[in-house]
């Protein structure tokens, strides 16, 4: 199996261009199956989790070719299959995105439940329930079944503003009868752009970006070409990793307008950038000091629904704050389980006492140590390898395929940027 060796101590220099977006490359490859036409999809990040996507459509039917290095074509005219194989579907959890779509194209989709991170629970009632209101029945056992005669639109208020379920949501509605209202719906990024993406092949969804998304059903969508955002998760990560190292770094199409929140959380931490155009320029001097709240309070970093911070980021602002001269809280509302990496910090060095599965406090800075280390997500692993960079000596990490997932060709792009980074196989 493949693994990390990493030095640490050594700061990170230069210029990356932002990846696609990984959380709406996969929504939109669900949503070709909406149409007979041909779908091109450019900006897609070159991870596992989109190349498992890809092949689920062929595996359904579709053709798929790669155009260019980032560039995808979808056509789903032939896709008659109603059951995505469990050997696939448990490989990523952005697989229970097909049930929408299948659901609207043969009124029929049979899957197992579906893989992903383990960082808790993470229930897909809000889906079903949703599913249910447009007209659809669902049986739960060893398999999902979900089937409907014809879906109508309707009024909906989903029970917690989940991202997937409003994405397969606004896939099953948009040529669904009627108009379909989803209030309380996920506004991120992602989201926007699965509904540009569905608007770009002739759908009529209005709202974009807000939490009350109008769909007025079609009869028909056609293809389209669509280009996918930046992925701000790897721009935080970057972020993250150049105050880390004391680095500098300038991010090329990083999208800024979506690094809000991100601004007023890292700036909690003394840490701040420059916005030129289209990139993020992060520079070495920083103050690298906890800005105390007004009275002298011990600030919080907590995550929210967009455009709170996103919980993905939780883990990198963790190790992040480690380096900081101070004291915070992290507050991880959303996943029980996603904090629990934690205890690999405290063994490399780290000022940490973890109140509960949800709250850390974080006192640096800290000189961390090389550790041995096994990445759990896509996140608290990005999050452990930020900690290896900074860390003294020489560490390795294990089930890098977690990594990965998430992150376009991290050991190149890294190396270029001064990181002593190296991919070996387990036992070279």
């Amino acid at each position: 199996m493949p693994q990390y060796v990493i030095k640490g101590g050594f700061p990170v220099y230069g210029r990356l261009r932002a990846s696609g977006n990984k959380n709406a490359a996969l929504p939109c490859l669900a949503a070709t199956l909406l149409t007979d036409g041909i779908v091109t999809l450019t900006n897609i990040p070159d991870i596992e989790d989109v190349q498992v996507m890809l092949e689920i459509l062929r595996l359904l039917g579709a053709k798929v070719e790669k155009k260019d290095k980032n560039a995808w074509e979808v056509c789903c005219a032939e896709v008659k299959n109603r059951k995505i194989p469990k050997k696939v579907a448990i490989k990523v959890r952005a697989a229970i995105l097909f049930a929408g779509p299948m659901l609207s194209r043969l009124g029929k989709v049979t899957m197992p439940p579906p893989g992903g991170d383990v960082i808790g629970r993470r229930r897909l009632d809000t889906h079903f329930l949703a599913l249910k209101d447009l007209g659809a029945s669902v049986e739960i056992n060893s398999e999902y079944v979900i089937s409907a005669n014809k879906l109508v639109g309707c009024n909906l208020f989903l029970d917690e503003a989940s991202v997937t379920a409003t994405e397969n949501v606004l896939m099953a509605a948009v040529k669904a009868r009627g108009e379909t209202i989803i209030r309380n719906a996920a506004s991120e990024p992602h989201v926007q752009d699965l509904c540009h993406l569905l608007n770009g092949m002739g759908g009529k969804i209005e709202g974009i970006g807000s939490n009350v998304l109008r769909i007025q059903g079609v009869s028909s969508l056609g293809g389209c070409e669509f280009r996918i955002g930046a992925d701000f998760m790897e721009v935080g990560s970057f972020i993250g990793l150049a105050a880390a190292t004391g680095g500098s770094l300038i991010i090329d199409d990083a999208d800024p307008e979506h690094m809000k929140m991100c601004r007023i959380a890292f700036g909690k931490l003394g840490i701040n950038w420059d916005v030129v155009g289209n990139s993020i320029h992060i520079p070495a001097e920083q103050d690298m000091k906890v800005v105390r709240d007004m009275g002298g309070m011990i600030p919080q970093i907590d995550d929210a629904p967009w455009p709170g911070f996103p919980p993905d980021l939780s883990s990198i602002v963790t190790v992040v704050a480690t380096q900081v001269d101070g004291t915070v809280l992290i507050h991880e509302k959303m996943f029980e389980s996603r904090m629990f990496f934690v205890d690999k910090l405290i063994a490399m060095g780290a000022g940490i006492i973890l109140c509960d599965p949800h709250r850390a406090v974080v006192t640096g800075p800290s000189q961390l140590r090389a550790a041995e280390l096994t990445s759990p997500d896509v996140r608290a692993g990005m999050a452990m390898l930020i900690a290896a960079l900074a860390a003294d000596g020489t560490s390795i990490i294990r089930n890098v395929y977690q990594i990965e997932r998430g992150y376009e060709n991290l050991c190149e792009r890294l190396s270029a940027i001064g990181a002593h980074i190296t991919r070996v196989n387990d036992g070279e």
